[in-house]
């Protein structure tokens, strides 16, 4: 592939189950003092939700992926509210390759949503979005790390539509999601 990949522009203009306009688009290296201010906002349960540990600051390896951004090994798209330099990162959605035992191309997947917005649908829109651009990529399979008691994260997972496999071990579910099956 030459050139720049067309899903480096992806933006999708959304509205929440509230009516909140909402903008999901790729994530860039100018996000980050808007994703270091997200992030200051959570609360320490979303951050161990999200983490499986409590932290006070982001890796910094986000900011290096950021750069790293090529669809194939590595996504990142954000949710917005605002514009210009009153636009606000309210959610987030990522996915990594990494290398799975079949062969067979798969990506691990993670969310964070700002609590004033969850319960809004937007970690499923944010899944719809990743979905096609995994597909475009070649990406076949998501996996994920839930804890237990992420019940919302199970459901949007549960109700995505694509075909789900799980296990459960010490507090964690093992989500597995088939993209090659068409329909989301």
């Amino acid at each position: 592939m030459t050139g720049v990949d067309p899903d480096a522009a992806f933006r999708q203009a959304i509205t929440l189950r509230d009516g909140t306009p909402v903008t999901i688009r790729v994530m860039r290296p100018d996000d980050r003092e808007r994703i270091i201010t997200a992030f200051n906002k959570l609360e320490p349960g979303t951050i161990y939700t999200r983490f499986f540990s409590y932290r006070k600051e982001i890796p910094a390896s986000t900011f290096e992926r950021i750069a790293a951004i090529d669809f194939v090994h590595l996504a990142g798209l954000v949710a917005t509210i605002g514009e210009g330099a009153e636009e606000a990162i309210i959610g987030g959605a990522t996915y990594v390759g990494i290398p799975s035992p079949d062969g067979v191309k798969t990506a691990e997947v993670a969310f964070t949503i700002e609590e004033d917005y969850q319960g809004q649908g937007l970690a499923s829109k944010l899944m719809v979005a990743l979905t096609g651009l995994a597909r475009r990529h070649g990406i076949v399979r998501f996996v994920a790390e839930v804890l237990a008691g992420n019940a919302p994260m199970l459901g949007v997972f549960q109700r995505c539509g694509l075909p789900m496999s799980r296990r459960s071990e010490h507090g964690v579910v093992h989500v597995e999601l088939d993209l090659a099956v068409p329909g989301n």
